[in-house]
């Protein structure tokens, strides 16, 4: 609760993982894709769902800061298109009913404690077929806790039947490793 609290409170100031630009991996995602529907999970300020409508996909957004989503409601009126913004928690996403061709995920997954429930709804809202393209940043192995991706949760993912198109390994601005990972949902997941 405490960090909830300090993410919504950073959202009055400048976050610094808030550039305001859309990443070249999320540009070429696009380029190479029809839009369809697509799911910003952690959307902060709604920089990369503007980007979405704005190339034609029909976006939703949620992030469970307030004051992020409040700004996000604030930009998507001044670039004048239009979009779905939630606040709401990525591990319980029953209040949607829709499906998505993509699920854009840029350094949500890795802070989320319960990633197990988020793998759940995110095989549940993703349509077959459809594409989750991830930024994470990696915690070391001396880490006992705090954000970043460790062995176990890809593991974790590849236990979903997500299959993994890509990865492209780098660092981030503060020298961390970090990864973009694109995966695929099959068509369809053999059961047996």
């Amino acid at each position: 609760m405490l960090r909830r609290i300090n993410f919504n409170i950073r959202y009055y100031f400048h976050p610094p993982w808030d550039s305001g630009i859309s990443p070249p991996e999320l540009l070429e995602f696009i380029e190479h894709h029809p839009a369809g529907r697509a799911i910003d999970l952690g959307c902060g300020t709604g920089t990369n769902v503007i980007t979405l409508a704005q190339r034609g996909w029909q976006v939703t957004g949620i992030d469970f800061a307030p004051r992020a989503i409040q700004i996000a409601r604030h930009k998507l009126r001044r670039a004048q298109v239009v979009a779905n913004l939630i606040v709401g928690d990525v591990t319980n996403l029953q209040s949607l009913s829709s499906t998505f061709d993509l699920a854009l995920d840029l350094g949500c997954f890795h802070g989320v404690e319960n990633r197990e429930n988020y793998l759940k709804e995110l095989s549940r809202i993703l349509t077959p077929g459809g594409h989750w393209l991830m930024y994470s940043i990696f915690r070391s192995a001396s880490k006992a806790s705090g954000p970043g991706l460790v062995a176990s949760d890809l593991d974790l993912i590849t236990s979903h039947k997500f299959h993994l198109v890509s990865r492209t390994d780098g660092v981030d601005r503060r020298a961390r490793p970090s990864a973009w990972f694109l995966y695929l949902r099959p068509e369809s997941v053999e059961i047996g």
